[in-house]
């Protein structure tokens, strides 16, 4: 897609990473955008160029909109829909306890601006929704003179406004492929593959392939368990495996789990969707199954290397039972990483997390540091999302000062380049697990360090 096209207005209902990226890009891209957003304190703050989000290079899009006054924030989308030609709808679809989506936000939004819309206009669904939602989002919208086209996102947090504005393909499902290639038209400049479908075709894009991107990586994991078990190395097996062009090598590292605000909600809701559908979709729930268990792995690792007696490394022969009951009562661990990935600061369902909760389950103390959460007196919103029984230190050293163990659960850069001579130093011991393989185990090693990865010789 190359050709130039004519500017539009669009509405964007929703500020949050989705949102807001979408409004920025779409600014980017010569159109005038308005961003719409219920949080009078994040519209405030945006008007200002303040972007509370870490996301490369969006800060510098919303500033460049504001300043060439292709951007702008409002407070409700209802004042604004009138005067625009297309309305995307990003707002939340979080999973519920019954493993149901929650369409309340969406359905809120299209309400709000519903009776507002002009004829001939287009609501697009940025927000991903469960497998066959179109059919209520038009009876909702309740508008036979507006179309409706689904368009979901496949954006990365930490790289979105790449993923945007340089994506591997555009997906666009309507019922008519006229109103389809009118929201193909938006993305005029940005060279990628268009594929039009039908809605459903669409919205089973979405899940499709986060689904398979989560499979991927517990396939990893579980491979790292068995190359432990067998004694074979697991980068080499790796490097043998992605080499070859059918599999590739995205996404082919152990960690901790996979995790944010996409994956974990994504795969449980296509395993309900299939369910409701009458098929069980054995293959999806075992990749959930598997992701649980690596989260234990893990917590076991750090209890296997910091513990003394039944259970610890002075008794290799100890079960799985034996780990998970482990008194960790005493024991203070270093957790190197609490984001879901790097590059962000996004904690929601972070596999960090989720482990060091485990650990401090055991009787743990817990002290942490990530590059993204520095300064938590000028985030409560993140300090809130953080268990009371972890302390964020503000630098590595000092949450590694006193350590029994430390352990790497998000993939920060920062973590390869410490000096692991000094940080020896300041341990009580000097031992580490690499949850997400980032460090080279002959330098830690040489530094002193009892070191073990994930499926590394």
């Amino acid at each position: 897609m190359s050709a130039a096209s004519p500017q539009h207005r669009i509405l964007v209902v929703g500020a949050g990473y989705v949102g807001l990226t979408t409004a920025a890009c779409f600014a980017h891209l010569g159109h005038d955008v308005i961003c719409a957003d219920i949080d009078r304190a994040k519209v405030a703050s945006l008007s200002a160029g303040v972007v509370p989000i870490r996301e490369a290079e969006l800060d510098r899009l919303v500033a460049e909109g504001i300043a060439k006054r292709r951007l702008r924030f409002v407070i409700s989308a209802e004042t604004v829909a009138a005067t625009c030609d297309f309305a995307f709808i990003c707002v939340p679809t979080p999973l519920r306890d019954d493993g149901e989506t929650e369409l309340s936000y969406l359905l809120t939004a299209l309400d709000s601006v519903a009776s507002r819309l002009q004829p001939g206009s287009v609501v697009v669904t940025k927000s991903t929704v469960p497998v066959g939602t179109a059919p209520k989002i038009a009876a909702a919208l309740g508008r036979t003179d507006v179309a409706l086209a689904s368009n979901p996102e496949f954006l990365r947090e930490g790289s979105a406004v790449h993923d945007f504005l340089a994506p591997d393909r555009i997906v666009i499902g309507a019922d008519d492929t006229s109103v389809a290639r009118r929201v193909a038209a938006l993305y005029a400049g940005v060279e990628a593959p268009v594929i039009l479908s039908d809605p459903t075709s669409a919205e089973t894009v979405k899940y499709a392939a986060n689904a398979f991107l989560a499979a991927k990586v517990s396939f990893v994991n579980a491979l790292a368990a068995v190359c432990e078990a067998v004694g074979a190395d697991v980068d080499t097996v790796l490097a043998g495996v992605g080499t070859d062009h059918r599999i590739g090598s995205a996404y082919l590292q152990p960690g901790p789990g996979w995790g944010g605000s996409c994956l974990p909600k994504d795969t449980r809701a296509l395993v309900s969707v299939a369910h409701d559908a009458g098929y069980v979709f054995d293959l999806l729930e075992g990749v959930i199954t598997v992701n649980e268990q690596q989260l234990e792995r893990v917590a076991d690792k750090v209890a296997r290397m910091a513990a003394d007696g039944p259970g610890g490394r002075s008794d290799p022969g100890a079960d799985e039972m034996d780990l998970r009951s482990c008194d960790l009562d005493g024991v203070t661990v270093a957790v190197l990483g609490l984001t879901f990935k790097a590059g962000t600061d996004d904690l929601r369902g972070s596999p960090a997390l989720r482990v060091a909760e485990r650990l401090s389950a055991r009787g743990a103390r817990l002290v942490a540091y990530d590059p993204a959460l520095a300064d938590l007196d000028n985030r409560p919103d993140i300090a809130a999302q953080l268990p009371a029984t972890l302390t964020v230190s503000g630098s590595m050293y000092d949450a590694l000062a006193g350590a029994d163990v430390a352990v790497v659960l998000t993939e920060w850069p920062e973590f390869a380049d410490l000096d692991w001579e000094r940080a020896a130093s300041v341990m009580d011991a000097a031992r580490i697990v690499d949850a997400r393989n980032l460090l080279d185990p002959t330098k830690l090693r040489a530094a002193g360090f009892v070191y073990e990865g994930l499926g590394r010789r």
